[in-house]
């Protein structure tokens, strides 16, 4: 176990310095203050100064190969490709979705309607946080004149936001999985919605019957333009139609390059800054795969993860017990980092390894990481996740904890439920053998 070294003093003080950020020091999103990059690089002159049995250079050729892995290389363009399309295209179709079905759904269904608007923005967007960002505030100002709970309202905005990230074909966490395991994303996404969609389902039923009979009266109108977000049908719909992910990201560039200029709501040279802004916006994810890449090499190199296998083979013995293993790792991972990207790209390797000796298709490796991934970070109540959500209700003016939003992050409970039915009872693995 001493291999795992490097990782356990990565947990040690990124989770140490992030708790006295946050609460030591009291400073706003103290966990997302920690370099996350910098700290992986302690932990990687950890490892590089262990085994001396191996001299340097030979270490830097284990890390070397492992950093070269196809799967890592393709994950990072993606990352990048994804952050440019984002630039290209902005945010500004968020508020566009949320009036739209604000003005065609009656106003008590509220709720609801946040659920499922923070859902469809954070399908097209493939980001939680920035969804939560841009809903909330459109959120809390439904609560205010609808008389429903700002914590509810809120609530649903980041349920629905985690559905988003666990299914979006440009969400990091969904690039991390599927490159990590080496499925494609459409066929993730397939396996994924047979409990995804029904935890959505049971989630909207529930918010329904929490909220409208607490419909105090009063709307919320605005002005929108829906054509916004022809970029994110198209890219969303050629990926589940199977076509290639950059060619996809690409005609979503193409297309939104066209309606941001030709609407006149953007000037060549301003779209050219948002390009650089986007690509800029994924670095440090990138620099994050690289990173663990590097240090997982050595880790396996030195035996490390020998000694985990052994472990998840003596508490999970068959198909199903190796499903629970990689949710149990890569929970540990996102309860320890407060990140699901950064916790699926360390349990990646692992995953991988478990997946072949339990006989576990890719697909549902894949979608395990992702949904148990996003589950953690739905609840966790230093997750970047709420900690936007309470930045949004302050800067409303009111106060409330994150204790106050957590009993309504319903999706995230159905989902962690879906999830273990689905692994016990094999509905997405049946669904793909039939099909």
């Amino acid at each position: 176990m001493k291999a795992m070294l490097p990782i356990a003093v990565f947990v040690v003080a990124y989770l140490g310095l992030g708790i006295v950020f946050e609460y030591g020091m009291g400073i706003s999103q103290g966990f997302y203050q920690v370099p996350v990059v910098g700290v992986f690089l302690f932990a990687l002159m950890v490892a590089v100064l262990q085994n001396r049995k191996l001299d340097f250079d030979s270490k830097i050729a284990i890390m070397a190969k492992g950093v070269g892995n196809p799967n890592i290389i393709l994950m990072v363009l993606i990352f990048l490709c994804a952050g440019a399309f984002v630039g290209i295209v902005g945010r500004s179709s968020a508020e566009s979705v949320a009036y739209f079905f604000l003005s065609v759904i009656p106003p008590e269904y509220s709720v609801v309607v946040m659920f499922v608007v923070a859902a469809l923005v954070s399908l097209a967007m493939g980001t939680s946080v920035g969804t939560i960002a841009l809903v909330s505030p459109i959120a809390i100002a439904v609560a205010q004149a609808t008389g429903f709970s700002v914590p509810l309202t809120v609530g649903a905005v980041l349920g629905g936001a985690m559905f988003g990230d666990n299914l979006s074909f440009i969400s990091d966490t969904t690039i991390a999985a599927c490159q990590g395991q080496g499925c494609k994303m459409k066929d993730k996404f397939m396996m994924n919605i047979y409990y995804a969609l029904p935890a959505a389902v049971v989630s909207a039923v529930v918010f329904a019957l929490i909220s409208v009979p607490s419909y105090g009266g009063g709307a919320v109108e605005h002005d929108f333009d829906m054509i916004l977000m022809v970029p994110y049908v198209l890219v969303l719909a050629l990926s589940i139609a199977g076509v290639n992910v950059f060619l996809s990201l690409l005609v979503g560039m193409v297309s939104g390059t066209a309606i941001m200029i030709g609407t006149g709501r953007m000037e060549a040279f301003d779209l050219m800054t948002n390009i650089g802004g986007g690509i800029s916006g994924m670095f440090e994810t990138s620099m994050v795969a690289i990173t663990v890449a590097a240090i997982v090499a050595l880790v396996i190199e030195y035996g490390g993860f020998e000694a985990v296998l052994e472990w998840i083979r003596k508490k999970f013995k068959n198909l199903r017990g190796g499903m629970a293993g990689i949710a149990v790792l890569v929970g540990i991972m996102n309860v320890s980092t407060a990140n699901n990207t950064v916790a699926i790209v360390m349990a990646n390797p692992l995953a991988s390894t478990i997946s072949e000796e339990y006989g576990i298709d890719r697909r549902e490796s894949a979608s395990i990481l992702d949904t148990t991934s996003c589950v953690v970070q739905g609840i966790i109540p230093y997750g970047a996740q709420v900690l936007t959500a309470l930045a949004a209700i302050s800067a409303a003016g009111l106060q409330y904890s994150a204790f106050n939003i957590l009993p309504y992050t319903i999706y995230p409970a159905m989902l962690m439920i879906a999830l273990a039915i689905a692994v016990v009872f094999g509905f997405g693995r049946k669904a793909h053998k039939n099909n």
